[in-house]
């Protein structure tokens, strides 16, 4: 729910994550969703955030399988989940299952994905989508042969301050949108295994960290008509740091840079003909924002007030796209999912980066 309350020339609202009575509850927002029962693939750090979030929300989660009974018994019992399975086969075909989680690294998306959808499993997959646009199109092409939804777990998409950023580009306050920037950059470990300097683990900057401002620009402005990138690389042929420049049809421009070497700010602004949207650090995550008027003014200062990582809003998105029978929302449709996979193919290609599992 969110909770809009004035004060002077301001307008401050703040969303909270956890108020959600049971479902089926007067009142309840998502009341008309099917339960959905989650299993979780992998048990990484992604999927222990997934988890707790997920949990906390007061999401079905009923099953995790890992390549050993051990670790999913483990994780099984951290977050009381029922089930524990010793592979990713026996997870995709439990009975106790109806949605799984991807949280496996990138190059394993594609096959792990396809894995549920074969036994018949709505998916939600980790960012990015897969390792590149032609697994990506073979993924789609069997989601819906089957009827069942796959959906990009681009969490951001689904968090209070980007649903909220929306509603104001979409309702002219900041006229029109003429430039964006994001940046994504952290100091990530630089051992030569590590997975983010590993050719073979689909390593670099740009689709671990790159992939995020990449997205936003999607979001904001829509398929860049051309692209421009440049990128340093590393001593294992990972790229270490990529930025890129979009045109996009309106004529607007967006720029973003991803650094795997180096923190930096994390901020992200969208520049419009009558005002501007500056989002706070960390942009990507459950973020704070100011909407300034053309003078400079703020005419509105979003607080968004939640615990936790924010996780559960891409979830519960997924359960209420399968309880309307629609399989995806606007937030983020399957085929943008693709169509983003082809823009980091370009760049790459632009960069000249490539994984040595990919065909020649």
């Amino acid at each position: 729910m969110v909770h809009i309350s004035r004060r002077g020339p301001f307008t401050i609202v703040s969303g909270n994550a956890f108020t959600r009575a049971p479902r089926g509850a007067p009142g309840d927002t998502f009341a008309d969703m099917t339960s959905l029962r989650w299993g979780i693939l992998a048990t990484g750090g992604i999927t222990r955030m997934f988890a707790r979030d997920a949990r906390a929300a007061g999401l079905t989660v009923t099953a995790v399988g890992s390549r050993s009974i051990d670790s999913a018994r483990a994780f099984a019992a951290e977050y009381s989940i029922p089930s524990a399975y010793g592979s990713y086969a026996d997870l995709a075909a439990a009975d106790d299952v109806d949605i799984v989680y991807v949280g496996t690294p990138h190059p394993w998306h594609y096959e792990n994905a396809l894995l549920a959808l074969e036994h018949g499993k709505h998916v939600l997959v980790e960012k990015p989508f897969t390792l590149n646009q032609a697994e990506a199109i073979a993924l789609r092409e069997t989601a819906r042969s089957r009827g069942l939804l796959l959906m990009e777990a681009m969490w951001t998409r689904y968090l209070p301050h980007m649903i909220r950023i929306r509603e104001i580009i979409g309702s002219g306050a900041i006229g029109e949108v003429r430039a964006l920037s994001a940046d994504h950059t952290q100091s990530l470990p630089t051992d030569p295994g590590h997975r983010i300097n590993a050719l073979a683990l689909g390593g670099g900057a740009l689709l671990d960290l790159g992939i995020y401002p990449v997205s936003f620009a999607w979001d904001v402005l829509g398929r860049p008509e051309t692209i421009q990138a440049s990128a340093r690389f590393g001593e294992t042929g990972a790229d270490t740091e990529i930025a890129t420049l979009f045109t996009h049809a309106s004529g607007a421009v967006s720029t973003t840079v991803s650094a795997a070497r180096s923190a930096g700010p994390n901020r992200a602004w969208i520049l419009g003909t009558a005002g501007r949207i500056e989002i706070d650090p960390v942009w990507y995550a459950a973020a704070d924002f100011t909407h300034y008027g053309a003078d400079g003014a703020v005419v509105e200062r979003f607080v968004t007030g939640i615990e936790g990582r924010g996780m559960q809003f891409q979830a519960l998105a997924a359960e209420r796209f399968v309880a309307a029978g629609t399989l995806e929302g606007d937030e983020l449709t399957l085929d943008e999912s693709v169509e983003i996979m082809g823009t980091l193919d370009t760049i790459r290609e632009q960069v000249g980066l490539a994984y040595p599992q990919e065909s020649p």
